[in-house]
């Protein structure tokens, strides 16, 4: 047996070796510890204190309150409410579907709110939390809180709901807001506006709430919150509170416009009123209507195909996107033209068979056997088309086109309300553009003869013969028109009022206007329009017009009765007043409604009275008119203290 003998020293030196290694590397990782502690402590302590402050915090944007919209006398046509809903935000659930069927055990779900989320769904982004159910009753609150364990990815919120109080009350002047689509978000973000659409989900989309989105939407504010692991909040920190939207003022009266509207009852059509003098909107219709509150928290499927498939087209503004032939409301234009022109002077006259014979064709005067005689003054009056049919002949469509263009026809208004449309007034320039045929882009000299009684390619909005009628009743000089009257900051409570602005010089000399608007006097007290004016306190100018929706043959006779109704003749009639010192002028067409002194004549009356005389028409006149069975009203009329105002929507 042997016995190893083991060295020492070596066994020493080795590890003296190892520890020294084992130290200078705990030595190095201490340094780097160190070195690493003071580069996060020192050189990025403000930066890493910001993340852990930002971990700890959140800044939610608090979105502004809406601004009102009152109408000329402070009445509230728009404001917003605070209502409870119950939210989900698909990203953060699993089993949508089945979400959803658990919710419905425990709150009623129907059809129509599964319907409306999901067509919100289908438009937003899965992370958006979307309202499934609005308008919470304080039980449906409790039951749900009892449950919301349950429920990851749905909660319960407080939010600002638009309200329009009138319903469809002017739906086409208020407009209505809705959810953001992906379009808008993509233009916001895009814009300059960005940071203060932070939150923000509803936007105007149409009329006033469009138009004046950057008045009524407000100043987005911020608060800053302290938030739990696992995101909730815990407490507020700091707030800048949010600045509510301003309020807009309109300058139409609400109590004139619900007379028009109920005046027109269930017939299709468009008024527009405003005061000649400062160009201001007094009532702007367009019939029938829609009720605004539908859109508010989304439309559902059925109510929406409702309103897009109907034939009645509830959805166009006829008074500013609508377009219809002037009929004989043109008349008065063409004549002050031809004065202008000096292609004819009041005294001369023609004789009136009954018709105007152009080569071949023979264009008929609605009067068998014609009106005789006839000079400007009883062209107007008696609403003679033969003398007209020879006007427009000797003018021809360049003159008649550059004298129209003068009163805006064919132009836009310049209103203050998005959407607006030009209209058609035809020209030889317009045709060669409009068709690619060579045989279409030539304009025939028979095209002509119907363009001076308001028909052929003629075709303008309600809004444009508006406006063109103030301008002959303010001595030839048109104003903008304008629905706003004033905006009111809802800081410093100024008013931002809305200037009137004229719209260029005067389109006529002072005696030619006179000419035209003592006719058109003449019309309301001898003519086509006397039995809607027998009686009022007042003296009026107006004219009545006829518009063909189809073309009738030559050798055929037009009866309305064998005739689809909404191919029949529409209605339309112009009128101001005081003649001496108009304070009020209107357009107005009721479609397919026929002869214009019987079925919009009326209409202008009522208004009227109501706007000069403070009288509110009899319940019996308001259905005699409804059904076109009334020129003369019919019953005692009521002072406007005796009508409950504003008459509120269920």
């Amino acid at each position: 047996m042997t016995t190893e003998l083991r060295n020492v020293e070596a066994d020493l030196s080795r590890f003296r070796g190892r520890v020294l290694a084992a130290s200078a590397l705990a030595l190095i990782c201490f340094l780097l510890i160190v070195a690493r502690l003071g580069y996060l402590q020192i050189l990025r302590h403000d930066d890493l204190l910001e993340q852990a402050e930002s971990n700890r915090t959140a800044v939610v944007p608090v979105v502004p309150n809406r601004g009102l919209i009152v109408d000329r006398n402070n009445i509230v046509l728009a404001n917003n409410y605070s209502a409870y809903t119950l939210e989900v935000t698909p990203s953060k659930i699993s089993n949508l579907e089945q979400t959803l069927e658990d919710l419905s055990q425990v709150l009623d779900i129907s059809a129509r709110d599964r319907r409306r989320f999901r067509k919100l769904l289908e438009e937003s982004r899965s992370f958006e939390s979307l309202p499934l159910l609005t308008r919470l009753s304080d039980e449906e609150v409790a039951k749900f809180a009892a449950q919301r364990f349950r429920f990851p990815g749905v909660d319960i919120k407080a939010r600002l709901f638009r309200s329009y109080p009138y319903g469809a009350l002017a739906s086409h002047v208020l407009g209505y807001i809705g959810r953001i689509n992906p379009t808008e978000k993509e233009d916001l973000d895009n814009s300059e506006d960005q940071a203060n659409y932070r939150g923000t989900e509803y936007i105007g989309k149409l009329g006033i709430e469009q138009s004046f989105e950057s008045q009524l939407h407000g100043t987005t504010g911020v608060d800053s919150v302290e938030t739990s692991a696992g995101g909730r909040a815990m407490r507020k920190l700091a707030s800048s509170p949010a600045t509510p939207g301003n309020t807009v003022k309109l300058s139409i009266d609400i109590r004139l416009q619900a007379l028009v509207e109920d005046l027109f009852g269930e017939r299709r059509g468009a008024l527009v009123a405003l005061d000649p003098v400062n160009g201001e909107i007094l009532a702007f219709v367009s019939k029938p209507t829609f009720d605004p509150n539908l859109f508010v928290e989304g439309i559902d499927s059925e109510n929406w195909q409702v309103l897009n498939e109907s034939p009645d087209k509830p959805l166009l503004n006829r008074a500013l996107r609508g377009t219809y032939p002037p009929g004989s409301t043109y008349k008065p234009f063409m004549a002050l033209a031809a004065l202008e022109t000096r292609t004819r002077t009041p005294e001369q006259s023609i004789a009136d068979p009954g018709y105007f014979m152009f080569g071949n064709h023979r264009f008929r005067d609605d009067k068998e056997g014609g009106h005789g005689v006839v000079n400007m003054y009883r062209s107007i009056v008696q609403s003679c088309d033969t003398y007209y049919y020879v006007l427009a002949n000797d003018m021809g469509v360049d003159t008649i086109h550059q004298q129209m263009q003068r009163f805006g026809f064919g132009e836009l208004t310049g209103i203050d309300l998005l959407g607006e449309v030009r209209g058609l007034l035809p020209s030889t320039a317009w045709k060669r553009r409009a068709f690619k045929r060579a045989d279409q882009q030539k304009w025939y000299a028979g095209e002509t003869i119907s363009l001076g009684i308001g028909q052929g390619y003629n075709n303008f909005t309600i809004l444009q013969l508006a406006s063109a009628t103030a301008a002959l009743s303010n001595q030839g000089l048109r104003m903008r028109p304008h629905l706003v009257r004033e905006v009111v900051d809802i800081v410093t409570h100024a008013p931002i009022v809305t200037e009137p602005q004229a719209l260029g010089e005067p389109i006529a000399k002072p005696e030619h206007i006179s000419t035209i608007t003592n006719a058109m006097v003449g019309v309301n007290l001898e003519g086509t329009s006397a039995a809607s004016f027998r009686g009022a306190g007042y003296t009026s100018g107006g004219k009545t017009g006829t518009a063909q929706v189809v073309q009738i043959k030559q050798n055929e006779k037009y009866i309305s009765s064998k005739v689809d109704e909404r191919l029949r003749d529409h209605a339309l009639f112009t009128a101001f007043a005081p003649a001496d010192h108009p304070r009020i002028a209107l357009a107005m067409v009721v479609e397919n409604a026929g002869f214009g002194s019987q079925s919009a004549a009326p209409i202008a009356r009522r208004v009227f009275d109501f706007w000069l005389l403070q009288q509110y028409p009899s319940e019996e006149d308001i259905a005699a008119v409804q059904k076109g069975r009334a020129t003369t009203p019919v019953g005692k009329p009521r002072a406007l203290s005796e009508v409950p105002w504003p008459p509120l929507a269920p």
